[in-house]
């Protein structure tokens, strides 16, 4: 008898990532995915720990589930995820209603954890054990390609930037092996994907026997299939020459950097045990800058970090308008359980509210500029669907930049020519003009 599975993801392309290996697994002992809440077997909701209320985001989840089911089977209910991590036996001890909690290194348990489970025993399976994970998943095909397809190199974190519970939710940084990242890239690609982004917690840390991020990216730019080729997310610390170079011999990175800075001042630097200063950080732009001026940045930002001051506020306006983001999330300092972090003193509720408001001000000013910039110009675009309404095409720029396109759906997993004709400072909109098939510089 067929199974259905409801997967519910939040949070990261890491999750996505997840999520989507999850189903590979679960297919493998009788489980399609439904769309509909109310034909599952089983539900399943991938959490993440980062933002604000990740825990009360679950309950509220499992709430709606309750009354779907009130006069319905119980589906087995399952978190996973950063959440269930952090919070795995306060959740099954506050919300009986859940069965079974795996974290993000024991997704390899997840077919047994299912098949053996039996009514009213709970189960929970949180060790850090990635090396078994990705061994168990390495034997499982990669089915869940698209035209762009993530591909977890790297997870875990040895950072402990004191604003951060991935340390606790993921686990040290641990390093896949390369030669298992390459054949899930090669398959990828026999299956159509067009674009490759590599993902990790700290994904430029990726070190495998002495092989980095810039080994890894010259492989995957060897692919005939392959055109684009980007990574996230990375560290400045992690940022070293072998990856910079990179940019001048790979063909299909993609001239967008994006690099976390959570904040221009390096009082707020150190108070986040970030490891590197803003000094630094423009060294790095200065070099990229110098292979190729059409390199740009994106970034994070966390505003009213405790003992941010005005001068230290105005010093991230003051990168901001110096490096001019071409896209960046920013975000009110919002205490996570189990950090350092945790227990400082807040800024007043209004002033993080002005300065929050001020920096993405700031940003939306040069995002509409950069967008602006490319009205009336010819730029490639990878296709990778249709918009919702079916009535135009849904693509992005070689600086992630969401573009919508008039064009056929032949188009669907091409990289395209397109001329812009209008810009807001989220999205492009345009016309295909001409298709190619070379290589995207």
């Amino acid at each position: 008898m067929v199974q259905k599975i409801f997967i519910k993801t939040f949070g990261c392309q890491m999750n996505e990532y997840d999520s989507n290996r999850i189903y590979d697994s679960v297919k493998k002992i009788g489980f399609i995915k439904t769309d509909n809440y109310e034909d599952a077997n089983c539900y399943l909701l991938n959490t993440c720990h980062i933002r604000d209320k990740a825990k009360d985001k679950v309950y509220h989840e499992i709430g709606r589930v309750k009354k779907i089911f009130r006069s319905k089977k119980k589906p087995i209910v399952i978190i996973t995820g950063c959440v269930a991590q952090a919070e795995n036996e306060e959740m099954l001890k506050r919300e009986p209603y859940i069965d079974i909690i795996i974290g993000p290194q024991s997704y390899h348990k997840i077919n047994g954890a299912i098949l053996n489970f039996k009514q009213r025993k709970k189960v929970e399976e949180t060790e850090f054990d990635a090396v078994s994970k990705f061994e168990y998943l390495s034997r499982i095909n990669n089915r869940s390609a698209s035209t762009s397809s993530f591909l977890t190199i790297q997870e875990g974190c040895d950072k402990f930037c004191h604003f951060c519970v991935v340390p606790f939710t993921r686990g040290p940084e641990y390093s896949r092996p390369f030669d298992q990242i390459l054949e899930e890239a090669k398959n990828l690609a026999h299956q159509g994907s067009k674009e490759i982004i590599l993902l990790g917690q700290n994904v430029n840390a990726y070190n495998y026997n002495g092989l980095r991020l810039s080994d890894l990216i010259l492989e995957i730019d060897s692919l005939k299939q392959i055109d684009r080729i980007r990574y996230t997310t990375s560290h400045p610390k992690d940022m070293t020459d072998d990856l910079i170079e990179v940019y001048k011999s790979s063909s299909k990175l993609m001239p967008l950097v994006h690099l976390p800075v959570q904040s221009g001042s390096d009082k707020i630097l150190k108070l986040m045990n970030r490891k590197h200063k803003i000094k630094d950080y423009l060294l790095i732009y200065e070099k990229l800058k110098k292979i190729n001026n059409n390199i740009k940045f994106s970034s994070d930002f966390i505003i009213a970090y405790p003992g941010e001051d005005d001068k230290d506020f105005n010093d991230t306006l003051n990168l901001i308008k110096e490096i001019k983001f071409v896209n960046s999330f920013s975000f009110i300092f919002s205490p996570r359980p189990g950090t350092i972090a945790e227990n400082l003193k807040l800024i007043d509720r209004n002033i993080c509210v002005q300065r929050l408001k001020k920096v993405q001000k700031q940003l939306f000013e040069y995002q509409y500029e950069i967008n602006s910039s490319f009205e009336n110009k010819i730029i490639n675009v990878l296709v990778e669907n249709q918009t919702k309404d079916k009535t135009k095409l849904f693509g992005r720029s070689e600086y992630m930049t969401s573009v919508i396109l008039d064009g056929s759906q032949d188009n669907i997993g091409k990289t395209v020519k397109a001329k812009i004709l209008r810009s807001n400072h989220n999205t492009l909109f345009g016309k295909i003009i001409k298709n190619y098939d070379r290589r995207v510089a």
